[in-house]
């Protein structure tokens, strides 16, 4: 149990502990490693969304920036551009949070105001030194994650001398930060990071020592998602081919602590997360 155990966005309210609650992605990018250019419009991002939700999606996360190893920053006008008018027209529609995927305070700010409810940064609130202001004014959750370097340079930042320690001493700095900020506790829920800055061993090495975290007392986002790591030990280049080796990663989180999946498919991690729930959190 994290030491703030619940999340009230609107009338939705996230009891940690209870149940693993899944975010569905929604990448609105031409670029993502997985689904680039399949919801870049606003009919196909709205019905996805739509899809995501009956699928069981706790949570919508919308990203304008692609993060895959080696993506090149955008201009902000063109994150905006691709974000706000996708944003608009979901929030009508969409009756869970929304969360944005962002790293520009700028970005969050107008996402917010457009009808977002949760600002996901990679940098941890560290790309720009107005993140963490600006979440504190709007009063909104943040996911900080921990990364090296950024998405064009990270995998060259994978020597660690204590993986975990060091993942634990910098999601601590920026929680010590935020809230000093103004960011309440129960509004910091926090990301390792797999496949940002780590190799394939420590992306292992991250689920198998997740319950780590725990010492933090923020709920745990864990994104494992289709990725290469799964890709490695399944010799599938494919990355939605990745459906199942993506399902026991997800098994393995959840029975290790995690509170949040962020996850391509939401149907079939809803089916993983409830008997994973069963078998690991039992009437707890």
């Amino acid at each position: 149990m994290t030491k703030y155990s619940k999340l009230i966005i609107g009338d939705r309210c996230f009891h940690w502990g209870q149940r693993t609650y899944l975010m569905g992605v929604l990448n609105v990018t031409p670029d993502s490693f997985s689904d680039g250019g399949k919801f870049n419009t606003i009919s196909a991002a709205l019905a996805q969304a739509k899809a995501l939700v009956d699928a069981g999606a706790d949570i919508i996360d919308i990203g304008g920036q692609s993060t895959r190893p080696g993506a090149e920053q955008i201009s902000l006008a063109e994150e905006l551009d691709r974000v706000l008018p996708i944003l608009q027209a979901l929030r009508p529609e969409i009756p869970v949070p929304i969360s944005v995927d962002t790293t520009r305070a700028s970005v969050a700010k107008e996402a917010i105001k457009a009808g977002a409810d949760i600002i996901n940064d990679i940098s941890g609130g560290t790309y720009d030194s107005q993140m963490l202001p600006t979440v504190a004014s709007l009063g909104v959750p943040i996911v900080l994650m921990h990364i090296r370097g950024t998405p064009q340079t990270m995998q060259q930042f994978t020597d660690y001398q204590d993986l975990m320690g060091e993942i634990a001493s910098f999601l601590a700095n920026q929680i010590t930060t935020a809230t000093a900020l103004g960011i309440k506790p129960e509004n910091i829920i926090i990301d390792p990071g797999i496949g940002f800055a780590k190799n394939y061993e420590q992306n292992l090495e991250i689920l198998r020592r997740l319950r780590s975290l725990r010492m933090l007392n923020c709920p745990i986002l864990v994104g494992v998602s289709r990725k290469s790591f799964i890709g490695r030990i399944l010799n599938q280049p494919d990355p939605k081919a990745r459906v199942w080796g993506t399902a026991a990663a997800c098994c393995a989180a959840i029975s290790n602590g995690a509170d949040i999946l962020r996850v391509h498919d939401v149907h079939q991690m809803r089916d993983v997360s409830l008997v994973a729930d069963a078998l690991f959190r039992g009437e707890s």
